[in-house]
């Protein structure tokens, strides 16, 4: 069950009885270990009785991608570098499109073995590496704890709908990766790949986006990963399920970004959180912290992944319910009140202090606080001529500055401004149907205030350091 409904044939070539090595093409799950792909590979290395040769390919021209995000990924690929070392696995970092770097390396591999992605692009990479290759291409779902299609064979309506389908399956797959030892020496190609010890004279070189500088808030790798969890159980756990929605506070295990990248695995979380020393009974609101953490990281991420992976057009608002484009079209003519172009929203530049901060922690930090993310979301929506260009700016600023942007998350928590995975409100302008949000509800939950002042303290911080 670990492996059986996580794995996909992706060609129909046959096992290359000349290969020199097994190939392992990380490019989502970026980390050495509770990496179901990775250890899929191990254990076909050891069946064919071949060493493991593991490759991440960089294309410095991926959508959207920048200074920030690349600086964020290739602190982590230095520390799998090393960890993967210690397990005996070369790691060859390739300065080219994915799919090159697999062809070149492919062409001497008995068997391919990749992780899996929802999105567009890399689903292509897949399917073009697929077809090139002479040996068999191998999947590996790594990326949730059940696997997509086991979870469902269809595009979901909302976490309501998915949620039982997946517990329907949970005991079966929440169980630890056990790890497996490789029995042949690693091949040390010399010369293979570019070397990661100096990141900055790397990036420097490197032909990239530079539309977002790097962040120090968040530092990529699974040695952090597993700090800020270790902090979070030990000290926001408890709390979470009735302090995580406060935005002046800070109750969030900060997670997205390494998961993003792939550097640590939602199964490790989810392991964790469930066997973390006994936090008492539920607070305020009757929900379990523990029960509470796992329906975001389960239900909630795994909701996204499935809306990526059956709906071609996640990334545009024809992936809405029909309800929810009907209602925004009729209220597209709606006059606002406050209509602001890209470069004002950007800059942080709009009439509310509330969305203003929002802004600014996002481009400070390259994290927005969750529950901003969806007011910030619905403003957009509100101040701009037309849901179109709500939605394209929404998606623009999302996937420049946050660390975890052009992800299923993202592209889902974005949508979700605009009706998806939810339900009809009462009629209002502009927004029609769809839910709405206030900045006096800010004020009536929170001490709004509070996190203003925190934004300003932290953007007068970074001022006197720059």
């Amino acid at each position: 069950m670990i492996y059986g409904e996580r794995v996909q044939r992706l060609n129909d070539e046959g096992a290359s009885g000349a290969g020199r090595y097994v190939l392992y093409w990380m490019q989502r799950a970026q980390r050495a270990t509770m990496n179901h792909a990775l250890e899929f590979a191990v254990r076909k290395a050891n069946e064919l009785r071949l060493p493991l040769l593991a490759v991440f390919g960089i294309t410095q021209r991926f959508p959207e991608a920048n200074t920030r995000s690349y600086a964020f990924m290739l602190q982590g690929l230095q520390e799998t570098e090393r960890a993967l070392h210690e397990r005996g696995v070369q790691l060859v970092v390739r300065m080219q499109p994915p799919v090159e770097a697999v062809r070149d390396l492919g062409s001497e591999a008995a068997l391919v073995v990749v992780d899996r992605s929802y999105l567009r692009v890399p689903r292509r990479w897949r399917a073009r590496v697929a077809r090139r290759l002479s040996c068999p291409l191998v999947q590996v779902e790594s990326d949730v704890v059940v696997p997509v299609e086991t979870a469902s064979s269809k595009e979901e309506y909302a976490a309501y709908t998915i949620r039982p389908k997946i517990h329907e399956h949970l005991d079966a797959f929440l169980v630890p990766l056990e790890e497996t030892a490789l029995q042949r020496d690693s091949l040390g190609l010399p010369g293979e790949g570019v070397a990661l010890g100096d990141l900055e004279a790397l990036l420097e070189r490197m032909r990239i986006n530079r539309s977002a500088d790097r962040v120090d808030t968040f530092r990529g790798g699974s040695s952090q990963a597993d700090e800020l969890l270790d902090d979070f159980i030990a000290h926001k756990l408890e709390s979470y399920a009735d302090r995580r929605n406060d935005p002046s506070l800070d109750y969030l295990s900060h997670m997205s970004p390494y998961l993003h990248f792939g550097q640590i695995s939602p199964l490790e979380i989810a392991l964790r959180i469930r066997g973390a020393e006994e936090i008492g009974p539920a607070k305020g609101n009757g929900e379990h912290p523990k029960d509470a953490y796992l329906e975001e990281l389960i239900v909630r991420r795994e909701l996204s992944m499935n809306f990526c992976a059956y709906n071609p057009e996640y990334d545009a608002l024809t992936c809405l319910p029909d309800w929810a484009r009907e209602t925004l079209e009729a209220h597209a003519g709606d006059r606002r009140e406050y209509v602001y172009d890209q470069r004002a929203f950007e800059a942080g530049r709009t009439h509310d202090p509330y969305w203003n901060a929002a802004q600014q922690e996002m481009v400070l930090t390259g994290k927005m606080h969750g529950y901003m993310r969806m007011y910030w979301g619905k403003k957009i929506l509100e101040w701009t001529p037309s849901p179109e260009e709500a939605h394209r700016i929404a998606l623009e600023l999302n996937n420049r500055y946050e660390l975890d942007g052009r992800d299923p998350n993202g592209f889902t928590g974005v949508a979700w401004c605009f009706g998806k995975h939810d339900r009809a409100w009462a009629e209002r302008d502009v927004y029609g149907k769809v839910r709405y949000m206030s900045a006096g509800g800010l004020e009536r939950k929170f001490d709004i205030d509070a996190y203003v002042q925190k934004i300003e303290r932290l953007e007068a911080s970074q001022t006197r350091e720059g």
